[in-house]
């Protein structure tokens, strides 16, 4: 259940309601981490939702958002984004051990994915500067110096979620992963 305040998406009014009708026509559904971030702070909602939309024009594929997504959450903790992201990952192509490895610091067969996931996790699970040699890795896997920022964009927008869903123990509407 919820620690913050929660409504029915139907039952928003204003901007969250208009935020709401935008993601339902785009996704048939309004997950409950977008409704209870929305219902709490649409700016939020509407910030994270402009972050998500500039990423899908950035450097990195869906597959590569994904991937770091993944490796972020599960660094993180946050069953509601694994599952989100896994079902999101599936739909944009990832392979079941594609998926895996992300989580859970694999091979994947993908060097590129997997080298996204491995920088994607160091970054979440550690502190202070990163060493050259993490950045020669993911360097070295084919990485531009763009998709390393962009990375870091990723990484920002997943980790507001995570956060957010660790906080409000958002109820899980996606598939749990194991």
């Amino acid at each position: 259940m919820p620690r913050l305040h929660s409504i029915p998406a139907a039952d928003a009014t204003g901007k969250a309601a208009e935020l709401f009708s935008a993601i339902k026509a785009r996704t048939g559904m309004v997950p409950n981490a977008y409704r209870d971030i929305g219902v709490n702070s649409p700016i939020a909602l509407e910030t994270m939702l402009g972050v998500d939309a500039a990423l899908r024009k950035s450097t990195l594929s869906a597959k590569d958002i994904e991937v770091i997504k993944l490796a972020v959450s599960e660094a993180a903790g946050c069953d509601y984004c694994v599952a989100a992201h896994t079902l999101v990952g599936k739909g944009v192509g990832l392979s079941t051990e594609a998926l895996a490895a992300a989580r859970h610091h694999g091979a994947s067969g993908d060097t590129r994915l997997d080298a996204l996931a491995a920088f994607a996790h160091h970054l979440a699970s550690s502190r202070g500067t990163v060493a050259s040699e993490r950045i020669a890795e993911v360097k070295a896997a084919g990485i531009s110096d763009a998709e390393i920022v962009d990375t870091l964009l990723a990484i920002s927008s997943i980790t507001f979620t995570n956060l957010f869903n660790r906080v409000n123990d958002t109820t899980l509407d996606f598939p749990p992963v194991k």
